[in-house]
């Protein structure tokens, strides 16, 4: 008796309601998977098939509303968030074309087919022409899936996107004013007042107040509820102001940018929960309000959509085209470039939805029926075009992309974390996360050493729990971690035994704050892990989280470029600086800070370095500089009897203690050749006698 009830249509109990769009979403992307179909396209068809236009399974009510806005604030969120700002930097001329050129193209080619292929008047077809020039990122979710989020395609069309949606946005609201009664002179002082008070707030109070939070807060779920409420809290204020709040979701994560490292647990859970279910929603949402029988109701309404689709994906396709014969760039990223501009859909809807409720003096509406009609077809096929398109391009600049550049031991990457204490577990694990090698197949190990001696339970109960934690970190990264707790003679024996059994290419060691660190850490147990293994060894003392670094100064000794361990820890270096935003100043002799900018060219990181030649200047001298709170040292020791080793560099622990502004450091001991298999003179009982 209770099956009519359940089953009719359409649902309206919650629980059915989120029933089918979680099976949707689950089987959507397997179905279309198998058809060489890509996932948004069939979150879109899914929507046209379960809405009112199709089988009229769901409504459209207010929980598509509002997951669907969630959806979409997440997409220009991310976009913002995963963006390279340094490529940004260096692109923004060609972000700023490309985003005249997508705007400005649509308009003309817009004005002229609305009024002499439709006859619309003058005001119908400026209003048109604007939904051509925008676009939304509905595309974006491929390019995260593929990685190539930091491209110089992608960062140029995420810029020109926020010009032509800015432009298209204050054209809507031009119309709407001239036609509500509200275009006076105050009402635009106060638009523009509002517009930039709020950018200002976004760009220089959300990054304080973000840097403040990471600080003093570590908890997952407070962090992750922390970011949701600053992007809806900055999208909020810019609907507040009188534009669209996805402008504001999109500066959000533009700003905290620099705090959210690309490999973090963090940046794991919002990309997580936003491809698992808000965007998803917001394309099913979507596809429910596309209704393809308007194309045979009669009328003008399948003229209209041809010509909307049409000029709509040809004027996309000649920015593009434009934008890449201006800069010489590959056809590839002019595919991309297009792919992603093509999509009509958030600022598309609510021009024609505002278009189409201003009545004018003889009766008609701005925009009719068939314009109304048109543009959700419209928005059916440039989202088609533009997931093909971003999908089928994205995989050419996937095999396009030069391999990893890193010229140290190839791919058998493996960094090894000592866990000694709990409350220096969560530091070491994202340093090691941020400078590992993206997309490394390798797995990090974790160890805590147990000292096989009386009274050792409490220290082997201290360790499992930081091995707990290191396992809650790294999965939340997505990251395979292999937790290592042996008995041994001593800490250092037990380290240098696992990175052997493991083949650790790095160990990262931690130093708590408050530790004596003169006479416990730089005694026996640094100088024993020295002596008994070749690979690097970082020694790290974090007072804050490393993402709410700012800045970083590594100091250099002279002919490090000719220790074998150059290349890696240059490569470690560049991954920190462009993980977390930072300025890193290299600090040397001229002779070694040319090959460290060789390095950092090749690694991508040369825009965000600067180097300060330091010839005369001794070790003691560049240790006492002054360091601001949120920036870290890094010294890049030597092993002694290397090639750059220094006796000053033994006074280290010194300098640290006398420099009160050194909160932060890293000591990088770098790799040497491994002389395990070479007989000398000097050691006549080797292992080759």
């Amino acid at each position: 008796m209770c099956f009519p009830i359940i089953f009719s249509l359409p649902v309206t109990d919650p629980t059915w309601i989120f029933l089918i769009v979680l099976v949707i979403i689950l089987f959507a992307p397997i179905l279309f998977g198998k058809l060489k179909i890509p996932h948004i396209i069939g979150m879109i068809l899914a929507g046209m098939l379960i809405g009112e236009y199709g089988f009229n399974i769901l409504e459209r009510d207010s929980s598509f509303e509002l997951f669907g806005r969630v959806g979409l604030f997440y997409i220009m969120f991310l976009a913002g968030l995963e963006m390279d700002l340094e490529d940004f930097k260096k692109n923004k001329i060609k972000g700023l074309v490309f985003g005249l050129l997508t705007f400005g193209l649509p308009m003309i080619l817009g004005i002229w087919s609305s009024m002499s292929l439709l006859g619309f008047s003058l005001a119908s077809s400026v209003l048109l022409a604007s939904m051509y020039a925008s676009h939304t990122l509905v595309a974006y979710p491929i390019v995260s899936r593929y990685g190539i989020s930091r491209q110089r395609s992608v960062n140029i069309t995420i810029a020109g996107t926020v010009i032509t949606v800015t432009l298209a946005l204050i054209i809507l609201a031009v119309i709407s004013g001239l036609y509500k009664g509200t275009s006076d002179h105050l009402y635009w002082l106060l638009l523009a007042v509002n517009v930039v008070l709020v950018g200002v707030l976004i760009i220089f109070c959300f990054p304080a107040v973000g840097r403040w939070f990471f600080r003093k807060y570590d908890d997952p779920v407070m962090q992750f509820v922390f970011v949701l409420s600053m992007i809806f809290l900055g999208g909020g204020l810019m609907s507040l102001a009188g534009m669209e709040g996805i402008l504001g979701a999109f500066l959000v994560g533009i700003v905290l940018n620099p705090l959210i490292p690309r490999v973090s647990p963090l940046m794991n859970r919002l990309e997580f929960v936003g491809n698992a279910l808000f965007i998803p929603y917001f394309l099913i949402g979507v596809g429910m309000i596309i209704d393809i029988r308007s194309l045979f109701a009669g009328g003008e309404a399948l003229k209209v959509a041809v010509v909307m689709t049409v000029v709509a994906t040809f004027s996309k396709w000649l920015a593009a085209f434009g934008t890449q014969k201006i800069f010489r760039m590959s056809r590839s990223e002019r595919g991309m470039m297009f792919g992603l501009s093509n999509a009509q859909a958030a600022a598309t809807l609510a021009a024609v939805l505002v278009g189409h409720d201003i009545i004018l003096p003889d009766g008609e509406r701005l925009l009719n029926d068939d314009v109304l009609n048109g543009t959700v077809v419209m928005i059916l096929f440039t989202c088609i075009i533009s997931s093909i398109a971003t999908d089928w391009f994205g995989r050419k600049l996937v095999t396009e992309q030069p391999a990893d550049v890193s010229d140290s031991k190839k791919d058998d990457e493996k960094i090894l974390i000592s866990v000694g204490n709990p409350d220096t577990v969560e530091d070491l694990v994202n340093l090691a996360l941020v400078i590992r090698k993206p997309k490394s197949g390798s797995d990090m190990v974790a160890l805590n050493v147990n000292v096989d001696s009386a009274g050792d339970s409490r220290r082997s109960e201290t360790g499992r729990r930081g091995l707990e934690k290191v396992a809650r970190i790294a999965a939340a990264a997505d990251v395979n971690v292999h937790m290592v707790s042996r008995y041994d003679i001593s800490v250092s024996s037990g380290i240098v035994h696992t990175i052997k059994e493991y083949s650790a290419t790095d160990a990262v060691i931690g130093l708590h704050q408050k530790s004596g660190f003169l006479d416990s850490f730089f005694g026996a147990l640094t100088n024993n892990l020295l002596k008994g293994t070749n690979i690097e060894v970082i020694v790290a003392r974090l007072a804050m989280p490393v993402n709410t670094v700012k800045g970083m100064t590594v100091i250099v000794p002279p002919q490090a470029e000719y220790e074998a361990g150059f290349a890696r820890w240059t490569a470690h270096l560049c991954r920190m600086t462009e993980q977390l935003g930072c300025r890193t100043a290299y600090v040397s002799e001229s002779g070694t800070l040319e090959q460290i900018r060789r390095k950092c060219r090749l690694y991508g990181a040369e825009h965000s370095s600067r180097f300060e030649i330091s010839d005369r200047l001794s070790f003691q001298e560049q240790m006492s500089r002054k360091m601001r709170p949120d920036d870290i040292l890094v010294v890049v020791s030597a092993r002694g009897g290397s090639i750059s080793y220094d006796p000053s560099l033994d006074k280290l622990p010194q300098y640290l203690l006398r420099n009160d502004s050194i909160a932060n450091f890293i000591i990088i001991y770098p790799e040497q050749v491994d002389l395990e298999d070479m007989v000398s003179f000097s050691d006549p009982m080797g292992s080759g006698a």
